[in-house]
């Protein structure tokens, strides 16, 4: 735990740690959570005293009715990655055969979470995502994952495998790498 480090180091209002629901559940109605020092939580809860009217109580009751206990939350996301796996596992297996080796990019291989982080060519990740979008593939813009989506090497896609179909995931994995290929040898010429 990063908070019982920071205690140990002498240091307990370093720390704050936040958790949500919100892709458990529902996106977007999910419950959000704060963990952090005594110290920490008294301001937080004065400054969100003034913020907030009241807390959304039925949304919270939903919640606990569902999420029975720490077992039933573990079974609830066991069913998650059940759905999940196999889309990462395509994404992963068409980007190792066509791209592994090349030189051209890397990627994550997450073991939990719902993106890979593919990181192209220096330049590249803007005109990949262009190119994809030209052959009917959105993706999510470049450089999504930093502040306000400005990547300085523009070389990050986020890919969000979870929504597609096993079918169309392949259709545009390949195209992702046919794209990824095309724009690095753009860059080399």
């Amino acid at each position: 735990s990063i908070y019982n480090e920071a205690v140990k180091a002498g240091h307990p209002d370093r720390v704050f740690q936040f958790a949500s629901t919100s892709k458990i559940t529902f996106a977007g109605a999910g419950v959000a959570c704060l963990s952090a020092s005594k110290a920490n939580l008294e301001v937080y809860l004065k400054t969100l005293a003034v913020q907030t009217i009241g807390y959304d109580k039925v949304n919270q009751l939903l919640h606990a009715r569902y999420l029975k206990n720490y077992d039933h939350l573990i079974a609830h996301m066991k069913k998650h990655a059940a759905i999940l796996r196999p889309k990462f596992q395509l994404v992963d297996e068409i980007l190792s055969e066509q791209l592994d080796g090349l030189g051209i990019a890397t990627w994550t291989k997450p073991l939990g979470g719902y993106f890979i982080n593919f990181v192209a060519p220096k330049g590249a990740a803007k005109r990949i995502v262009e190119l994809c979008g030209k052959a009917g593939v959105k993706l999510t813009p470049a450089g999504a994952a930093f502040p306000y989506g400005i990547d300085p090497e523009d070389a990050q896609i986020r890919i969000a495998p979870s929504y597609p179909s096993l079918e169309e995931l392949r259709t545009a994995s390949e195209l992702l790498c046919l794209c990824t290929k095309m724009a690095a040898l753009e860059q080399l010429i």
